[in-house]
């Protein structure tokens, strides 16, 4: 492969300290395209059933995509994959930044970490230049710390780090794995499967990026599209949740008090775009992308919170924020730097201190277990308190480390109803009691609770936006409580889309259509790809997911909500307006069909060999 591609896999087994590089063939990029797709192929070749997720069987791929490295915008970023420790199920995860464009440029499509250290070790890519190192200086370290030190021995300063800090290392289900000081790959805990591996850091440096097949025209591709990445960057100026903390507060689509209430009167207080002089708020980004998404906060009073990590986007600020009742956005950013440098998962975790908090003011959790800790709803230095407690595996922090499936399941008392997860992922911040569609996405999502690879209802639902998704084989506006067969056609539509572009690596804040991303795949590979190709390429890519859950002991009973979301809010836009349970199960019945599974949700043979995955086993 010598265009986009590199042609390269890189091999590490750290029991043996033996490095490999295999080539595959056109066939197999051609066929797993990158990303999540080379993790699925890899998850189901080579990870054996039933095996531990944090034991040296399993195996942590890093995994670029086709236009990663190049100057096209919205390509920086790479996956990572393993066996999820947090639900047992298919675990993924993509991150921004730099790491993955440098990957590239050394010479590699994709790294597979197998085995165990002995100690702690950190791997050194320099071109073909590649060594493993030890990290026993490192371990115990934060993220930041340890890309600084790094740096420092390689004596680079563009050397590029994807490493674990001390949640990670203490085998935190739901750990992540942070690229270049604020970037996480924040999903199914991947972080504690490299922290299991003894495998502190990944260090990058390369010189040489990926060749592309027409440079004209990709140029002029990327010249046409330069307002339209003007009009995004200027929507960004306040990140995620900026101008939108207050809307989502009114319409019930800011999930309250461990997702219970409807309404939350600060909603003002937290949002970036009303509060940016009293955080100096700040911007980032990722490599070769204008947009400048990622938000930087610098607060020296009345707590320093270190810029160096970043700040909270609206999932941090909503897990942190109105999930746990707090308004107080300096320790929101408080809460977002620990999770930064002890890499550490902010939808997870702060779903799992709202449990505790209802589990408390519900008299399940006392003093005595809290050690002290007021638990109420509110208190944001109880929050934080407990934040610290859960990477160091403390107290009560050690249980609810195992994600609140297996804490309720530890706690008892009926404290299951709080645990607001599917499949053992905690749910993130979209209210699905409202985008009744991304319900489905939630519960048929193959790493458990999904928000990103998933159909976001409002898209659908006005008639002026509906225009651009013609596309998709979509052409009439739904309601947000629809669930119909035409609602279920359109989350599989955008839930495969979004999954080609996990494997493409494209960023989900991308400005550019179907048609423009298959363009610029062949502009750069030289395949005479077709949108229909890339479609079968997600729907490939589910079913290949699918498949290892079902081969994991996964069956329909784990495609579901948590009871909370078919009861309504207690108060608010949705008072009066719960999933209903009857209708959720007809639409979970034709997402399967409309699939080619069974009714039981296993992929059939017959889809298979259409998908030409037949070697898969379920």
């Amino acid at each position: 492969m010598e265009l986009g591609y590199r042609g390269n896999i890189l091999r590490v087994n750290l029991s043996s300290d033996k490095i490999s590089i295999e080539r595959p063939d056109e066939i197999f990029y051609r066929k797993y395209i990158g990303g999540e797709g080379f993790i699925a192929y890899y998850l189901l070749k080579e990870v054996p059933k039933g095996v531990n997720p944090l034991n040296y069987k399993n195996n942590l791929i890093f995994a670029n995509g086709p236009l990663t490295g190049t100057s096209i915008p919205c390509t920086g970023r790479n996956s990572i994959g393993a066996k999820s420790p947090l639900t047992g199920g298919f675990g993924e995860s993509e991150v921004g930044g730099y790491w993955g464009a440098e990957l590239k440029h050394a010479g590699f499509d994709a790294v597979i970490v197998e085995g165990k250290a002995n100690k702690p070790v950190y791997l050194s890519i320099q071109d073909e230049e590649i060594e493993i190192r030890d990290a026993s200086h490192l371990w115990g370290k934060s993220t930041g710390e340890t890309q600084k030190d790094i740096i420092r021995e390689l004596d680079d300063k563009y050397i590029r780090v994807a490493c674990i800090g001390v949640a990670a290392e203490n085998l935190v289900k739901y750990a992540c794995i942070i690229n270049d000081y604020r970037n996480a790959a924040g999903r199914t805990g991947m972080g504690a499967v490299m922290g299991s591996k003894n495998l502190k850091a990944i260090a990058v440096r390369g010189h040489n990026k990926p060749k592309v097949n027409n440079k004209e025209k990709l140029r002029a591709i990327l010249k046409e599209s330069y307002e339209t990445f003007k009009e995004y960057s200027q929507f960004f100026t306040f990140g995620t949740g900026g101008n939108r903390m207050e809307e989502f507060a009114l319409s019930g689509n800011l999930p309250t008090r461990n997702f219970r209430d409807g309404e939350f009167k600060y909603a003002k207080e937290i949002d970036p775009a009303i509060i940016s002089e009293k955080i100096n708020l700040g911007r980032d980004t990722c490599y070769a992308c204008p947009i400048r998404c990622k938000k930087v906060v610098n607060i020296s009073n009345p707590i320093n919170i270190d810029p160096l990590y970043g700040g909270p986007e609206y999932e941090t600020i909503a897990a942190f924020g109105s999930n746990c009742g707090t308004n107080d956005i300096v320790a929101i950013s408080k809460a977002n730097e620990i999770c930064n440098k002890t890499s550490l998962d902010t939808i997870s975790a702060g779903v799992a201190i709202s449990f505790a908090m209802e589990c408390y003011e519900n008299k399940i959790l006392t003093d005595e277990d809290t050690n002290g800790l007021k638990l109420n709803f509110g208190n944001s230095q109880a929050m934080l308190s407990l934040l610290e407690k859960i990477v160091n595996r403390e107290g009560l922090g050690d249980i609810l480390a195992e994600g609140v499936k297996k804490a309720a399941e530890k706690i008892g008392k009926n404290s299951q109803k709080f645990a607001i997860h599917v499949k053992g992922q905690e749910v993130p911040m979209h209210e699905p009691r409202l985008k009744q569609g991304m319900g489905i996405g939630y519960a048929l999502s193959p790493t458990g609770a999904e928000h990103m690879a998933n159909l976001h209802d409002t898209a659908i639902a006005n008639k002026e936006r509906i225009k651009n998704f013609a596309s998709f084989n979509i052409f009439d506006a739904l309601t947000l409580d629809d669930l119909s067969a035409k609602k279920v056609k359109s989350v599989i539509s955008f839930t495969n889309w979004r999954v080609v572009e996990n494997s493409l690596l494209f960023c989900f804040f991308s400005p550019y259509t179907m048609n423009q991303e298959n363009n610029l795949l062949k502009t750069v590979t030289g395949w005479d790809t077709s949108t229909w190709e890339l479609m079968k390429y997600g729907e490939r890519i589910t079913t290949m997911a699918r498949a290892f859950n079902i081969r994991e002991g996964f069956n329909k009973n784990d495609d579901w909500l948590p009871e909370r979301f078919f009861e309504p809010h207690t108060t608010g836009a949705l008072a009066e307006k719960p999933i209903n349970s009857d209708k959720f199960k007809n639409a979970r019945d034709i997402y399967y069909k409309m699939m080619g599974w069974t009714e039981d949700g296993i992929p059939t043979k017959m889809k298979l060999e259409e998908l030409d995955i037949e070697w898969v086993k379920t």
